[in-house]
């Protein structure tokens, strides 16, 4: 059976919805931007997507009915102003429509809604994070590897910082979508150590102001499918942890 809830009949969603095990919605959130030469403007939907899927099977062997919903595609993506690609919508219209949204899925009767993000822009995860501001933990949570508790478990080049469109989501991407990344264009692509951490603790407010002159920073030409697959695990169970705990800590076998 498919993980996707639009790829339910109502029929198939009302009987889930009536059954004895607890029915969650994963909630993708991601953008449109660039990527380097090599990535499509979709990557950071790409990893919410690849992420819940790995975390939709765990939670079922944990007794959980988990389903995806149809990513949000569009973000704050202020920082890749200058890029062709970019499309960025305003912070306050982004936290208005996912707490519509968040707000929909529990009224069809989602016992919880877990927002899926892996775009980590500041403005754009606090947007995310305001949605649910005033729900209860046990009705919508926030998976983001934003979060001190769940970059450290991350790769290296993810705790460095330098990895937009460097070796940590070059390598998801290779692992769930290789179509679509540009290995010609990768394979040329020098290691660029600029931290996105660093620059806005600096206070710059663009990859162009912080020396991403090609939109990447990180190491691309070194990414693995394998690497890949292993931080889309840990991206699961950052999801799986979020929901269980929400839902009063159940433990996932």
């Amino acid at each position: 059976m498919s993980v996707h809830l639009a790829d339910l009949t109502s029929s198939g969603a009302d009987a889930l919805l009536k059954g004895p095990r607890p029915f969650v919605v994963l909630q993708p959130v991601g953008s449109v931007e660039p990527h380097g030469p090599h990535l499509p403007l979709g990557t950071d939907s790409i990893i919410s997507v690849a992420a819940s899927e790995r975390a939709a099977t765990r939670l079922d062997e944990a007794g959980i009915e988990a389903r995806i919903a149809p990513t949000v595609p569009f973000g704050v993506t202020d920082f890749a102003a200058g890029f062709a690609g970019a499309v960025s919508v305003p912070a306050d219209a982004l936290v208005v429509f996912l707490r519509a949204v968040v707000e929909a899925e529990l009224r069809m009767g989602a016992a919880h809604v877990c927002l899926v993000n892996n775009h980590l822009e500041p403005a754009h995860d606090a947007a995310v994070r305001a949605a649910i501001a005033g729900f209860l933990p046990r009705r919508a949570s926030v998976a983001c590897p934003l979060t001190r508790r769940w970059a450290r478990t991350l790769s290296a080049e993810f705790k460095s910082g330098a990895c937009h469109a460097g070796r940590y989501e070059s390598s998801i991407v290779l692992a769930a979508r290789p179509e679509l990344v540009d290995e010609e264009a990768r394979a040329t692509l020098e290691a660029v150590p600029i931290s996105l951490s660093d620059g806005i603790r600096q206070n710059k407010h663009g990859f162009l102001e912080m020396g991403m002159t090609r939109a990447y920073a990180g190491a691309p030409a070194e990414a693995t499918a394998t690497e890949g697959s292993e931080q889309l695990d840990l991206l699961a169970a950052m999801i799986v942890a979020e929901v269980t705990e929400a839902l009063g800590g159940r433990e996932v076998g």
